[in-house]
């Protein structure tokens, strides 16, 4: 598992992390509230069963927002929006996976957009 060795918010647009092993990952802030993973947004699994969060409604444009950002412990962040929202622990294992979805995404896309 990589470490992160710089963590910064740019511009309310996204954070980005350089890691150790060297990578350099853009988070945009919409995917990183929209993915929250406490219970709340992902749903919880208590022995065995699974439960689906409950419906919310629309977020509006400060809840993808960043109040601060502040770290915990040596193994993850919690980002605390302006909307108050506080919840989820991103880990730096979540992250990685985090930035290997966004770097295939973003990959991906641009194959389409070329001629065969």
């Amino acid at each position: 598992m990589s470490i992160p060795t710089k963590i910064k918010l740019y511009k309310q647009e996204h954070i980005e992390i350089t890691w150790d092993n060297g990578k350099i990952i853009k988070y945009p802030l919409k995917f990183l509230r929209d993915e929250s993973p406490d219970a709340g947004n992902k749903g919880e699994t208590i022995l065995w069963k699974h439960y689906a969060p409950p419906k919310r409604a629309p977020l509006k444009s400060e809840a993808y927002l960043v109040d601060k950002i502040e770290m915990v412990g040596n193994y993850a962040i919690q980002i605390k929006w302006k909307d108050g929202y506080d919840f989820g622990i991103y880990s730096w294992y979540l992250l990685e996976q985090y930035g290997d979805y966004l770097d295939v995404r973003n990959n991906l896309h641009q194959d389409f957009e070329h001629e065969h």
